[in-house]
């Protein structure tokens, strides 16, 4: 197939979707609270930092004090409670299967390890309809995650995609999809509605508050509505 975007589960958010519930979920800060001897107020300060500086908060605990990023991934991601917080999405199920995959080869691409993205997307009942998934492999010497370029190459290798032009890359991350730009990859940015909208220039490509819009920009790579029977 000539196109390959990449879906991050995270776009799919676990933050929003635990302020919309009302369960509080802060694996992430009473980790770095109880590792680093921290207070709450420095936890969140720091593990946002390392987010942002990195694009992964475990890149921040690995270069400076030294933290097992398996031992983070035990601990912290795959000890959540998603099954609490995530519950199957017809609507972007529907979605995914409207997309032709006779054009698209759908596949996902998350700066999460493995187990915790797979999880994710089989909490949203959307696990069958990707091809593969591109991950950020906290076994490794080296973590590599987005915006990194060889992030990027590592998600055209593995997704079998020669050509940057053929790649489609829709994330919430500005860092990310920017990146994604930079290397000539087709961007779109998730703000949602809750979310405040990027006050600099856009990110990306494409911006949109909803995956349903994604209907509108590339109408090319979905299937043809069907009419009396007959595909139109």
């Amino acid at each position: 197939q000539p196109v390959t975007p990449g879906v991050d589960p995270e776009s799919i958010r676990i933050g929003r979707t635990v302020d919309h519930t009302g369960v509080n979920v802060s694996g992430p800060d009473r980790y770095f609270e109880r590792h680093l001897a921290l207070s709450q107020a420095e936890a969140n300060q720091l593990h946002m930092r390392y987010y942002k500086d990195y694009g992964l908060a475990i890149e921040g605990l690995v270069r400076y004090h030294k933290v097992d990023p398996m031992e983070y991934n035990t601990q912290v991601d795959d000890a959540l409670p998603l099954e609490d917080i995530i519950k199957p999405n017809p609507q972007l199920r529907k979605l995914l299967e409207d997309i032709d995959t006779t054009k698209v080869k759908l596949w996902l691409f998350t700066n999460a390890y493995i187990t915790h993205g797979k999880r994710v997307v089989k909490l949203l009942g959307i696990e069958d309809l990707f091809e593969g998934i591109t991950y950020c492999d906290y076994a490794a010497p080296t973590l590599l995650c987005k915006p990194d370029k060889d992030m990027f190459a590592k998600a055209m290798r593995e997704a079998d995609i020669v050509e940057v032009k053929d790649c489609y890359f829709v994330d919430d991350s500005a860092r990310n999809t920017r990146g994604a730009q930079d290397l000539g990859w087709t961007a779109v940015h998730l703000v949602e509605p809750d979310e405040p909208v990027p006050p600099q220039q856009r990110a990306a490509q494409y911006q949109i508050s909803s995956l349903e819009e994604l209907r509108g920009i590339f109408p090319q790579f979905f299937k043809m509505p069907i009419s009396n029977g007959h595909a139109r």
